[in-house]
């Protein structure tokens, strides 16, 4: 019976977190296709925050610094630095944070949400004023 539970709750864990977008992501950099960053997608108070954990392309220095950021962000290291801000759900998307740009400093509104339902592909939507001003681009999660 306590094993029989314990798979029960194992596989209800699995599948809240398969319908959540907490993990590790792997960002495209939608200009060029390459493979750009992981960030990590973490749940803190019912809102989603994503900082970023991995350079993916070669060349990135890891001491990289938000020059151009604006505020408390500015000069902060890129690596660790939160880049997704305060997401709440609503429906089957998230909504209601920020998105930043470190290779810009530029802070844009953001919205999340699978990609046709698919729990392994996130569209991150960032905007300025209403949603169809701004671009989205697909990330992937590492699995």
């Amino acid at each position: 019976m306590k094993s029989l539970a314990i798979i029960f709750f194992t596989f209800i864990t699995f599948q809240i977190f398969a319908q959540s977008p907490v993990g590790v992501w792997k960002t495209i950099d939608d200009k060029t296709g390459e493979a750009k960053s992981e960030v990590t997608i973490t749940d803190t108070n019912g809102k989603l925050y994503g900082k970023v954990t991995k350079f993916l392309r070669k060349n990135t220095d890891p001491n990289k610094k938000c020059v151009d950021c604006k505020g408390a962000k500015k000069g902060q290291l890129v690596m660790g630095m939160n880049v997704v801000e305060g997401l709440w759900k609503e429906g089957d998307q998230w909504v209601g944070g920020t998105i930043t740009d470190p290779e810009n400093g530029k802070e844009y509104s953001c919205k999340i949400k699978f990609k046709n339902g698919d729990t392994n592909q996130l569209e991150v939507r960032g905007f300025l004023g209403i949603s169809l001003l701004g671009r989205t681009q697909t990330w992937y999660r590492v699995k």
